[in-house]
């Protein structure tokens, strides 16, 4: 055995082990899925607050009634007690956690084993783990704050006027934050004889927001009895409420009219594979293989140490060096550094793959084709209508799996929660267009050729979607990533051009995005 396959089998099992670490880490951190759904709960809140000039008008009202649901209120009061308990949930973890750091010896000369579980680096001190769990504490005391005021508003407006000052009780008793104030005032306001507190406008308007925000207002002056600042503030929840209709429209309508166009052209795909056979639109090219004139050590390089060491280690350590990091305050500086992170290893992964297959050029012309004079962008339309049914359906399965947890993409989160234009052309910029280059130039372009030299072609589908799904590096993404995956490979393996799973890719995150934008504007 060559000192090169001993030190490239040295890497692979390093790569497999930083990944596996990856994967492990997030089985304990909530999905983004958890925080979108309170996005979209505020949405429909803002929704049904929505009031057609003729309320009389019967098909208006069944088109909000439509969109928001029947009991909009009772819905989003039980989803906001879910988040709360989950909230809580946590919480008490972490704060058990730091109890047992406390009780440790922190300056004794041998280093404490880590805690089971631990979500935290092993390799930092104690001082540095107590100091992020003093950080993660205070979070999630602040969200829980923040979920408990919101939710006592909706308990309030269902006439559960009781359990709302409950709700608003246990937040003064536990709370250290400014809601202790802000929950005092609202217990105030809904008390039975109200109590107006000086300051109680300015603490709603800084800590709450959207549908909850107006809903106060409205309380507060109501009992100041302000006429003009009341008929303001409906106003602006009436042009709040008509923003959210369309928005929820938008964000609804079009993927469920993609997701029906899905599945009939995928029922009629299926149908004609079952009566023409070999003739059919899915069979073609279905069974033909490339001419791969490189073997499993060259994909284990490109793969190994240009993809997975470089995402993992290389190039994280490189950006230490760099004036910029992901963790600053500003959304424009971590959206460039998410950019700049991933073209680097975007470059990284080119060159290594480069380097390891240009002694075989000129390739034979099946590889890495770019025609854009044929059928690429109906083989990439139609594959994203017939992906979105079935990611979904395997979505929803995966969300009784997780329950919540299993990690997700932080880009997601900070998509959504982004407020700035600049930086939410740079999210757009770096998942529509540098990630499906990049992401199918890898794993359809090079991955899934390269596997049918010892894989028949459905069997390095799936093995490069799982790959796929893997590199992602959330165990709640590996199923639904994996369903996309394979869609991708289908339609590469059978239009045979590049641009056609780059357009799929490029349309799923898109509208992915589309929605995000969306939601988080109409939360802002």
């Amino acid at each position: 055995m060559t000192l090169k396959r001993l030190l490239l089998i040295g890497l692979t099992l390093l790569a497999m082990m930083l990944s596996g670490l990856s994967l492990f880490a997030s089985w304990q951190k909530p999905q983004f899925q958890s925080r979108l759904e309170l996005y979209q709960t505020n949405i429909v809140l803002q929704a049904q607050a929505w009031q057609p000039e003729d309320s009389n008008d019967e098909s208006l009202l069944a088109i909000r009634e439509a969109i928001v649901g029947v009991k909009p209120l009772e819905s989003a009061a039980k989803q906001y007690q879910q988040a709360s308990e989950s909230v809580q949930t946590n919480l008490d973890k972490a704060e058990n956690k730091l109890a047992k750091l406390r009780a440790q010896d922190i300056t004794a000369i041998t280093p404490p084993k880590p805690l089971p579980n631990d979500p935290l680096e092993t390799k930092t001190s104690p001082q540095e783990q107590q100091k992020q769990l003093e950080q993660s504490i205070s979070k999630l005391q602040k969200l829980r704050d923040e979920l408990d005021l919101r939710l006592g508003i909706l308990q309030a407006q269902q006439g559960e006027t009781d359990n709302a000052l409950k709700t608003w009780s246990s937040l003064k008793e536990t709370s250290e934050t400014e809601f202790r104030e802000t929950a005092n005032v609202l217990s105030g306001l809904w008390s039975n004889p109200p109590r107006l507190l000086p300051n109680a406008q300015p603490l709603i308007q800084k800590n709450l927001e959207g549908w909850f925000r107006s809903t106060a207002l409205i309380q507060l002056y109501q009992l100041q009895q302000r006429e003009d600042a009341l008929r303001d503030i409906q106003a602006r929840q009436q042009a709040a409420a008509t923003d959210a209709v369309w928005k929820l429209a938008i964000i609804a309508a079009i993927p469920s009219l993609t997701a029906f166009i899905g599945l009939i052209l995928l029922v009629f795909l299926l149908g004609q594979r079952l009566l023409k056979g070999r003739e059919s639109i899915l069979a073609q090219n279905g069974e033909k293989l490339w001419s791969t004139p490189w073997n499993v050590e060259t994909i284990l390089q490109v793969f190994v140490l240009g993809f997975f060491l470089m995402g993992q280690l290389f190039i994280p350590e490189l950006l230490t060096l760099l004036p910029i990091s992901r963790s600053s305050d500003n959304v424009r500086v971590q959206a460039f550094s998410v950019l700049v992170s991933y073209v680097l290893v975007a470059l990284g992964a080119f060159s290594v793959l480069y380097l390891s297959i240009k002694r075989y050029f000129p390739l034979p012309e099946d590889w890495f084709r770019f025609r854009f004079l044929s059928n690429w962008f109906l083989w990439g339309l139609g594959g994203y209508c017939t992906a979105l049914p079935i990611v979904v359906i395997v979505s929803l399965i995966n969300q009784q799996l997780w329950q919540g947890q299993g990690g997700s993409n932080p880009l997601l989160q900070l998509a959504l929660e982004s407020r700035d234009n600049i930086a939410l052309g740079i999210f757009f910029f770096t998942a529509a267009i540098a990630a499906p280059f990049f992401e199918e130039f890898l794993f359809r372009g090079f991955l899934l050729p390269s596997l049918t030299r010892y894989l028949p072609v459905w069997a390095a589908i799936f093995v490069s979607s799982l790959l796929f799904a893997a590199a992602h590096l959330s165990l709640s993404e590996v199923l639904p990533l994996t369903a996309l995956g394979m869609v991708l490979g289908i339609v590469y393996t059978r239009s045979r051009n590049l641009l056609a799973p780059m357009l799929l890719h490029s349309l799923w995150n898109s509208g992915t995005l589309l929605s995000l934008f969306l939601l988080g504007s109409s939360n802002n």
